[in-house]
């Protein structure tokens, strides 16, 4: 019987996603794979489009129809043949953002490990507060007997110390921060009397009756807010909703009778918010609304219970507070700190834990706290959170596809990219990644470039083999640069008088995060970058500290707690352009987005045949225009609903993916 061979490459025949003309390749397998060429040009639709679709499609074809028709799956790439192509997996570019209670220990999973060491090594309180010393009593699941006062109590688990479970503050649901209704906001100007419009949420919802309503349940209606008594501030902020007569007059001048039911100004805000259907009404909504700390549990998110057990002279809150690196050094260190016949354990719940931190730290990420909430990491962050957690998921026989995972990365970080690469390889997986970063390419074992242009100048191979093949190879674009034998251009910078002759935009912050506090002066009228390593700051000044800073003083809305203080003086606005995908909805392209489209539709629009069927702009909209197509809807894609297989989309026969009906094409 011949000797069984494992295939050493997948081979791709035929692709034509996207952009890709015909591409044929054989992607190595077990080795670091390189896609490299100009943005656009068709690298993404190789590695995302054709491997990673393929893999995983057809990993799920392998399980059950019953599992099948419960999971979503990529349609099948448009290729000719796909060989040899495993179960894959995708590290994507700009992982997703996590839950509101997700912090860095709950997405890094080093929070697991340190919820079992305070429940198995901790010193635990009995029910009347007295502490316990550690005892492994715990581990072998005993009641624990108070030696104080006699009570027998059983000690909580890891899952009564997880602030998404049984050890939440009651106060705040385990989210740290209590939303509530800012009294400041409801009117903020006292000068003005009710009359002239001082409660703003009467005059945003629609509840311009509510002054005379008040003025019937006692209030001075006609005098600054200022001076009302704290009795008829309390029935405007807070009354009951009571029901009062009022004459209201018609448009016609007549004099009505009518009862309406009190709605004060935090009610009125309830509603609104309970009503609240799109992102526009809540942006409104959220003017009135101010987030802070929970106080009754600091904003470390834990209940009062969860918080009584300790390790070493700290709690569970304590220890999440401590950065990463922080959090390495100690851990170790609690061994030492128990009796001997607790030590085997502690040992082996520090070494899982110093295990799991390392990767972190070689990544740059040794400076966040464990606390830290998920939803304030940056991109890059994200992204080395997903890369360490793939190594120690411990896979082998997978085809990892990285999109672009060197973005966010300083320099001296990509060391500890690279060795999360080797690690993937060294289980036996396959990696293939996306990228521009020429310190990343040189690591690869294997380089495909594709090009040689954008969109339709691209889609084809100019270059594949090792990196000395591409380096001599002709065709390619990129072998100078990974050579260094490219010149690079530099453009002439005129010399300025001034940098800051147009004006200046100055920002004061206190400390945030790991930020410390901060004072910038940025010129108007010139381009300003913000660098550093990973983790330095630069996020935190420009998304968290600047922008919503200038938002709020062109909204009269608060200032974000941090900021201390914005001086913009003729900047109207801020505009973030960010890597956000763009389209809201199935419908959505590129020239709907741009407004592209709006331009084609009424020129359409214009043409005297068009008129004469008395067609206008309008008609051509692929939401609600009467010549888009009526079979999909305008979105240019049918379900191909086939008995005991997954639904499919495919291009709708009716309009061939055009999204219009044949009518249109006349």
């Amino acid at each position: 019987m011949p000797e069984h061979q494992d295939p050493v490459v997948t081979e791709v025949r035929g692709a034509r996603v996207h952009n890709l003309r015909n591409v044929d390749v054989d992607v190595p397998l077990r080795q670091l794979v390189a896609i490299a060429g100009v943005s656009g040009s068709g690298k993404s639709s190789l590695a995302m489009g054709v491997l990673y679709a393929e893999g995983s499609r057809r990993y799920v074809e392998a399980l059950s129809t019953y599992t099948r028709r419960r999971m979503s799956h990529a349609s099948r790439a448009k290729v000719d043949s796909v060989r040899h192509v495993p179960a894959a997996l995708a590290l994507r570019q700009r992982p997703g953002v996590s839950g509101v209670r997700s912090t860095f220990g709950t997405s890094t999973e080093l929070l697991n490990v340190l919820r079992v060491m305070f429940s198995r090594l901790g010193s635990h309180l009995c029910p009347n507060g007295h502490r316990l010393q550690p005892t492994i009593d715990v581990a072998a699941n005993k009641d624990l007997v108070c030696p104080v006062c006699g009570a027998e109590f059983y000690p909580p688990g890891a899952e009564s110390l997880a602030f998404n479970s049984d050890g939440a503050c009651p106060a705040c649901a385990g989210t740290g921060v209590v939303r509530d209704i800012d009294d400041a906001t409801l009117v903020p100007d006292p000068s003005r009397s009710i009359a002239d419009g001082a409660v703003t949420p009467w005059g945003m919802f629609g509840l311009s009756v509510m002054p005379q309503v008040a003025a019937a349940m006692g209030v001075r209606i006609d005098v600054p807010y200022a001076d009302l008594t704290e009795a008829e501030r309390e029935v405007v902020l807070d009354g009951a909703a009571e029901k009062r007569e009022i004459t209201v007059p018609s448009k016609t001048g007549k004099l009505f009778d009518l009862n309406f039911t009190y709605r004060s100004a935090r009610q009125a805000v309830r509603e609104a918010m309970n009503n609240a259907t799109s992102e526009k009404g809540l942006a409104r909504i959220n003017r009135f609304i101010t987030a802070h700390t929970c106080p009754a549990c600091h904003g470390t998110r834990l209940s009062e219970a969860a918080r009584g057990t300790a390790v070493d002279g700290k709690n569970l809150a304590q220890a999440t507070a401590l950065t990463l690196a922080e959090a390495m050094e100690w851990v170790p260190k609690v061994t030492a700190t128990l009796p001997a016949d607790m030590r085997p354990m502690a040992e082996m719940i520090a070494q899982q834990f110093t295990e799991m931190g390392r990767r972190l730290v070689e990544l740059g990420l040794g400076y966040l706290t464990l606390d830290r909430a998920s939803s304030t990491l940056s991109t890059g962050e994200r992204q080395r959170v997903q890369l360490a957690r793939a190594v120690r998921n411990e896979t082998t026989g997978v085809l990892y596809v990285l999109d672009e995972p060197s973005i966010g990365l300083h320099p001296a970080n990509i060391e500890g990219l690279i060795g999360v690469m080797r690690d993937l390889l060294a289980g036996g997986n396959s990696v293939v990644l996306v990228d521009h970063d020429v310190q990343v390419l040189r690591e690869a074992d294997w380089m495909i470039e594709i090009g040689p242009g954008s969109g339709t100048a691209g889609g084809t191979v100019l270059a594949q083999g090792t990196i000395d093949d591409v380096q001599r190879d002709p065709a390619s674009l990129i072998g100078s640069f990974l050579t260094g034998d490219a010149s690079v251009v530099i453009r002439d910078r005129v010399a300025e008088p001034d940098l800051f002759a147009h004006g200046t935009v100055r920002l004061e912050t206190t400390p945030i995060h790991t930020v410390g506090a901060l004072e910038v002066t940025i010129p108007k009228g010139r381009l300003t970058a913000v660098t550093g390593m990973s983790g330095s700051g630069k996020t935190t000044l420009v998304l968290d500290s600047l922008v919503p800073a200038l938002a709020a003083t062109h909204v009269e809305g608060l200032l974000p707690v941090h900021v201390k203080t914005v001086d913009a003086s003729g900047v109207s606005r801020a505009d973030v352009v960010d890597a956000t995908p763009i389209g809201t909805n199935v419908r959505s392209t590129v020239a709907t987005y741009s407004g592209a489209l709006d331009d084609l539709r009424r020129a359409y629009a214009s043409l005297p045949s068009v008129k004469e069927q008395g067609l206008t702009a309008s008609d051509f909209s692929y939401n609600t225009g009467s010549l888009r197509c009526p079979r999909c809807e305008g979105t240019g894609q049918v379900v191909l609903d086939v008995q005991f297989l997954p639904d499919v989309d495919i291009p709708c026969p009716d309009c061939d993916g055009t999204r219009y009906s044949s009518s249109a094409w006349d």
